[in-house]
């Protein structure tokens, strides 16, 4: 089997940080957003498409004056409740993480 064939390992936090990422700029091309996610480019098409199919984004292609053709990428209703949905369940983990952490120093002392 191929690597375009190996399925992905699913991040939820991948998923929330793109999320996010689209939804306070949306006009940052893939490029752009793969550099700001610390992720290759690759990861972050499969990633994108794989939300768009989801529903949870939307691709919007123009035409800018040059002639190159650019993307938007948007958040649908159902992906702004995702992310909401995600954020929610991130801060649930991590407070369960300092709680651990809290209860283990406080049990060393």
């Amino acid at each position: 089997m191929n690597k375009k064939n190996v399925p992905q390992k699913r991040n939820p936090e991948s998923d929330l940080d793109i999320l996010r990422e689209v939804h306070n700029n949306p006009n940052l091309s893939q490029r752009d957003l793969a550099r700001n996610l610390d992720m290759s480019l690759g990861k972050l098409n499969y990633l994108i498409r794989s939300l768009a199919s989801k529903g949870l984004i939307k691709i919007n292609n123009f035409k800018n004056s040059d002639r190159k053709l650019n993307y938007i990428y948007v958040l649908t209703p159902e992906g702004i409740k995702q992310k909401l949905n995600l954020t929610l369940k991130f801060m649930e983990r991590k407070m369960k993480e300092y709680d651990e952490l809290k209860s283990e120093i406080e049990g060393d002392n």
